[in-house]
């Protein structure tokens, strides 16, 4: 039995499209069309869609892209996520297909010149619990810790508990509430964006600091109260780029546009478009389950 409850209202699941490609990718090495293109991202990622679907038992879905990164974070930081590897071509190639098996099977896909993903989630979780609805942003991103809150959970695929995570989950990661996590962030740094946090100061200690003095404001407004010189040198060091971080980590959460929050309900899709697709990625399995009854199994080839 599932520990995730049954939604009580509408549910929005937001998946972050690359992110779950990437992890597919990367999850199953090796796997190939019959006429030898690569196939293990997409398969994987429909297995993840999938899998999510049955747990989380959606009642609307949106897959959010990455379509460039945003002006203004690079503008503050020219190396904003400048360290990122070049996206792997066996892996590049699968990116439309997935989307096209996203348009066929109904779900709602989405992304807008210029903008990140993540600030997509953002945005449409914050219109879900405007409306009532309750928002599960699906992602093992840390960043997305920040949105917890009643209405919005996060499910971390990383886990081994299924779960939606709340505050509690989020303080037991990070040792702060979700309402202080950008200013947890700010402190530490965050590699993976290529963002620098203040030198010497980790996880654990960017936690003590802020149960202490609640916010990155707090700390430099009583930074003399700190009684380890090294932190308080290293905090006055590191003051303009922690209060920048501020603005690069924070997601944004007002984009305009998108599509509307009632479209977002699964379809029916394209069963023939399904079939072709299957049987040109060479997934019988799946293929089976959308032949009609009596259909002979030799058809599957």
């Amino acid at each position: 039995m599932s520990a995730i409850p049954e939604p009580k209202g509408p549910r929005l699941l937001l998946v972050d499209g690359h992110a779950y490609a990437y992890r597919a990718f990367f999850a199953i090495r090796s796997l190939n069309a019959p006429d030898g293109s690569p196939t293990n991202a997409i398969y994987g990622f429909i297995k993840m869609i999938e899998k999510m679907r049955g747990l989380i038992r959606p009642t609307h879905i949106l897959v959010a892209w990455d379509a460039g990164l945003a002006s203004e974070r690079v503008a503050l930081l020219p190396g904003y996520k400048a360290n990122r590897p070049t996206t792997p071509e066996a892996l590049e190639v699968q990116f439309p297909q997935i989307q096209q098996w996203l348009l066929d099977k109904g779900l709602a896909s989405w992304s807008a010149e210029g903008t990140e993903a993540d600030d997509w989630l953002a945005t449409y979780a914050k219109r879900a619990v405007e409306r009532g609805w309750e928002a599960v942003v699906a992602s093992a991103d840390k960043d997305f810790m920040q949105l917890v809150q009643p209405g919005i959970h996060l499910y971390n695929p990383g886990d081994k508990v299924e779960r939606l995570w709340g505050p509690a989950e989020v303080e037991a990661k990070t040792g702060v509430q979700p309402g202080q996590v950008v200013d947890w962030l700010c402190l530490v740094g965050d590699a993976v964006d290529n963002i620098p946090g203040a030198s010497g100061i980790g996880p654990k200690t960017a936690a003590e600091l802020l149960k202490r003095f609640g916010s990155i404001d707090g700390i430099y407004q009583r930074i003399g109260e700190i009684k380890s010189e090294t932190q308080r040198t290293n905090l006055l060091a590191a003051e303009e780029a922690v209060r920048r971080n501020r603005l690069m980590i924070r997601l944004w959460t007002e984009l305009p546009g998108g599509t509307e929050l009632e479209a977002l309900v699964p379809g029916t899709g394209h069963v023939p478009n399904l079939r072709e697709s299957y049987r040109r990625w060479g997934f019988k399995s799946m293929l089976a389950e959308l032949m009609p009854p009596g259909e002979e199994q030799g058809h599957l080839l």
